[in-house]
């Protein structure tokens, strides 16, 4: 099955003996050629990125951790900003009436859970959205103690009135990447993202 990328390495390896000028070869100088050979030969090699401390030991998950707290603050400016002179007093406001949007009515519990957010963080977000009519509550049968959430007319406009701003909120934070690697970064906090819950479930 291997044969041939058997006999292309061996191809490779005799390429590599008569460009090399290192009287003794080994598996990381080989290494380093063959990425500079797979650039001349216009294929496309991902390099191991360069960051701050990396030459006094910072990790890459330091790094990841890092930038995605910091990258969560760029986006939260983005969003006040984009909320401005709006009826919602935080970005939260109106990612809870996009998710009862995206995903229908909730209860508040499920609600809070969606947005990843502490129990008394997402009550008092719920309370501003009921006391704004933005949303409306109805009892449970089966459970006392929890409500449904639904959005209301008022909240869908609200909403719709502002989702340019929002939208171009998004495309901010996002902007200096292509399709493809967005594409890709979503892979890859998908990934992230559907591991914590289910480590958060208990899975």
């Amino acid at each position: 099955m291997y044969y041939d990328l058997i006999l292309e390495m061996v191809r490779l390896v005799q390429l590599y003996e008569q460009e090399s000028e290192t009287e003794a070869p080994d598996v990381h100088s080989f290494g380093q050629w063959l990425n500079q050979y797979m650039v001349r030969e216009g294929h496309q090699v991902l390099q191991e990125p360069e960051w701050d401390g990396k030459a006094n030991g910072r990790s890459a998950d330091s790094v990841i951790n890092t930038t995605l707290v910091h990258l969560y603050r760029y986006a939260k400016l983005q969003a006040k900003h984009a909320i401005a002179d709006t009826a919602f007093s935080t970005p939260d406001d109106f990612i809870y009436l996009i998710t009862l949007v995206s995903f229908g009515s909730m209860t508040k519990t499920a609600l809070i859970k969606r947005n990843v957010h502490e129990k008394s963080a997402g009550m008092q977000i719920i309370k501003r959205l009921l006391d704004g009519g933005l949303v409306t509550q109805t009892p449970i049968d089966t459970d006392k103690r929890n409500r449904m959430i639904h959005i209301t007319e008022k909240g869908k406009q609200h909403l719709e009135e502002n989702m340019s701003s929002i939208r171009q909120a998004s495309r901010n934070v996002t902007e200096p990447l292509s399709d493809q690697e967005k594409m890709d970064l979503i892979r890859l906090l998908t990934k992230l993202e559907t591991f914590h819950e289910g480590r958060l479930r208990g899975e």
